[in-house]
C-alpha cells in the first residue's frame, strides 16, 4: 500500500497531464490555406466577435443569429457553419474559385488554384 501512494501523485500529475494535451487537441482549429482562406472569408456571412465573457460566432447577414458554442467546440462549428454556407455559395471550375452571393450572381473568383489550394477547398469547404 505505501508502494502505491508513493507514485499516486506521480500518476495523477500523468492523467490530467493527458486530458488536458487531448482537450487541447481536440479544440485547435485545423489548417487552412492563407491566401483562400483569406479571400473566402470576405464574402463569408460567419464570422467570431470577441466579448469578455467568450466568444461567439455572429452572421453579417441575419442580425439574430448568435451561437455561443464552448471553447473546445468554437473553431469546429465555425467550420460547419462555413462549410454549410460554402456548399451553395462556392465552385471551382478549370482551376478557378467562384464565389456567388446568396442571388447566385459571381461576386468574385480566384484563377489560378494549385493542386494543393484545391484540396484544402475540396477537404475545408466540401467542394468538389
Amino acid at each position: 500500500m505505501e508502494k502505491l501512494r508513493k507514485y499516486l501523485p506521480f500518476a495523477l500529475f500523468v492523467a490530467f497531464l493527458i486530458f488536458g494535451l487531448d482537450a487541447f487537441m481536440k479544440s485547435k482549429p485545423s489548417e487552412k490555406n492563407e491566401r483562400i482562406y483569406k479571400i473566402v472569408k470576405q464574402y463569408s456571412p460567419y464570422y467570431l466577435d470577441k466579448r469578455f465573457g467568450g466568444m461567439q460566432i455572429l452572421n453579417k447577414e441575419d442580425k439574430s443569429f448568435k451561437i455561443k458554442p464552448t471553447n473546445m467546440s468554437l473553431f469546429k462549428e465555425l467550420a460547419s457553419l462555413e462549410k454549410s454556407w460554402a456548399k451553395n455559395h462556392l465552385q471551382i471550375k478549370d482551376n478557378t474559385l467562384i464565389i456567388f452571393n446568396k442571388d447566385k450572381i459571381q461576386q468574385s473568383s480566384i484563377d489560378g488554384l494549385s493542386k494543393e489550394e484545391i484540396k484544402f477547398i475540396n477537404n475545408y469547404y466540401g467542394i468538389q
